[in-house]
């Protein structure tokens, strides 16, 4: 059903030309925006908060599952909201989406265990899922690629507010022990509901975008097969370190994983131009390339979020407040590097370099957070973070423009929620390999830091003043970590020196990765952005098609 504008919040624009006026878009925006914040907002605070989560409710060395099941349903969803979209109109999902997202963050303010803090952020996912992916859709809709570009610094100013607002809020929360007689961090969740009951309000009233309605089969057969794909895959990627990854529970979750997979080539080969992600979107050169660098980017971004603020908590003694406030300088980087790479290609039309330049300036932050220990200034750890945002900040934005722009304008929906979609899938396998990594690693750094530090004459010093230290803490860390602020400061040394020695580990793979990214978009092909908005474009294509 065609969605009609209103002659009030955003009038029409002209029939003939098909475009938006700059105010009319920015009318829009506001609407988008407040949406796209609900997100954004939710990630930070939560990032922030979760240790303070897992402590109390005795899981940290399982909180990747808060986060995997979270990054599962939003995955899984992303391409099915793409395809609706482009189908029916975004309007009423993108209403839906959040009306999702609002119910399951009151649902994750109950939680008693992590565990079904897990279920309940799993459900909460299914309304994410559609957040950005609907956001950056409708955007491809109004605006051509090219002029897209100058509307990067309105989401980036979004972003750069909510990286600041979210550690703050989510830091009181997780600092407060009872508020109005529930848990400070249940407020974590919680503050999402008023948040989403004026998201809704503002969308309705100002989103008033055209849609050409198109009569397609939803590819629910795709959409079965890649929950069979995903879910086990995903599942052992962040099981394998306790399961093994060689035993029976892990061998059956690759072949059912596996099978999973065959089955959603078939469906998508099926269904053809209904599939869920069509097939031919990997024959354009272009979009190929930049769908494969969002995977590996993904898994170094999203990596690197979850870890950070840990780092900044248990290493530097942090409050959940400090640590995200610690971070901005990444979150000033990723702004920086998108706001000026969308001035000079909407001035140019130039994008190709951006994402490439942008790859090989990520791995050298990453390189740089690398080799931050217990003891290094933080001026060295800010520097770092915000030359790994510089980087990111070239990467995504132009990914995703050259994605858009490589497609029919009928499929900006796909295109959009493809890229979206690879991303996050990368970022649910960096989120659950990661942690795996660091989390089996760590024990064994602890113990050795340990062994070393009960060398050194500030240790025995202190025992010799009558502090004693228990070595069956060191099992304790991995689902409480809160005790290290308790020991003396000569004990508690070398748990900050094993995490920090886990997490050198985690980023140097992460810069591994990411020099495969750099790789990767060496092949991209020369670019020339659209002077059209996909909208325009697929109103004109639909007026020239003879009459049935």
């Amino acid at each position: 059903m065609s969605e009609n504008p209103s002659p009030v919040a955003a009038p029409a624009p002209d029939s003939t030309a098909g475009e938006y006026t700059h105010r009319q878009i920015l009318t829009i925006l506001s609407g988008l925006m407040l949406g796209m914040f609900l997100g954004a907002l939710d990630q930070t605070i939560v990032s922030t908060s979760i240790r303070t989560i897992a402590d109390d409710l005795n899981g940290l060395s399982v909180q990747a599952w808060v986060t995997t099941s979270y990054l599962i349903t939003a995955t899984i969803t992303t391409p099915i909201y793409g395809k609706l979209g482009d189908n029916y109109g975004r309007k009423k999902l993108f209403m839906f989406a959040i009306t999702v997202f609002i119910l399951g963050s009151a649902l994750c303010s109950f939680a008693t265990s992590m565990y079904q803090l897990a279920a309940f952020r799993a459900f909460q996912g299914l309304g994410a899922g559609g957040l950005f992916t609907l956001v950056l859709a409708i955007i491809g809709d109004i605006v051509s690629p090219r002029e897209r570009a100058r509307y990067t610094g309105y989401f980036m100013a979004m972003f750069g507010t909510s990286s600041v607002l979210g550690p703050l809020i989510g830091g009181f929360f997780a600092g407060q022990a009872v508020i109005l007689g529930i848990d400070g961090w249940r407020w974590v969740f919680l503050v999402n509901v008023p948040i989403g009951i004026v998201a809704l309000l503002v969308v309705y009233r100002t989103l008033h975008v055209h849609h050409t309605p198109r009569n397609v089969r939803i590819d629910w057969w795709g959409a079965i097969a890649l929950v069979v794909a995903l879910v086990p895959l995903l599942t052992v990627a962040e099981q394998g370190r306790a399961w093994g990854w060689g035993s029976p529970r892990s061998l059956t979750a690759y072949a059912v994983g596996a099978i999973g997979v065959v089955a959603f080539v078939l469906a998508e080969r099926a269904m053809g131009e209904a599939a869920l992600i069509p097939l031919r979107i990997f024959r354009i050169r272009a979009a190929w390339v930049a769908i494969a660098s969002s995977v590996i980017i993904g898994m170094a971004m999203f990596g690197c979020i979850m870890l950070l603020p840990q780092y900044m908590q248990i290493v530097h003694g942090a409050s959940p407040t400090e640590a995200g406030l610690l971070v901005l300088p990444m979150v000033a980087g990723m702004m920086t590097g998108s706001i000026s790479a969308g001035q000079v290609i909407s001035r140019t039309g130039h994008i190709r370099l951006f994402p490439i330049v942008g790859s090989a300036v990520m791995v050298v932050g990453l390189s740089l957070l690398s080799l931050c220990g217990a003891d290094t200034s933080m001026v060295w750890v800010s520097l770092s973070m915000l030359v790994f945002g510089l980087g990111l900040g070239n990467c995504l934005q132009p990914i995703l423009l050259i994605v858009q722009n490589a497609v029919p304008p009928t499929d900006i929906g796909v295109a959009t929620s493809s890229s979206t979609f690879f991303r996050q899938i990368g970022g649910t396998l960096g989120v659950a390999i990661f942690l795996a990594v660091l989390f089996s690693s760590v024990g064994g750094n602890i113990k050795t830091a340990i062994e070393a530090d009960a060398q050194t004459p500030e240790w025995r010093q202190a025992v010799a003043e009558g502090h004693v230290f228990d070595p069956s803490v060191v099992a304790q860390f991995k689902d409480d970590s809160s005790f290290i602020e308790q020991l003396a400061p000569v004990f508690a040394h070398p748990f900050k020196v094993g995490f920090a020695e886990s997490m050198d580990l985690v980023l140097m793979l992460a810069a591994g990765v990411g020099v495969l990214a750099f790789l990767i978009l060496l092949l991209l092909p020369a670019v020339e952005l659209r002077a059209t908005s996909a909208g325009a474009a697929a109103r004109a294509e639909a007026a020239a098609e003879p009459p049935v």
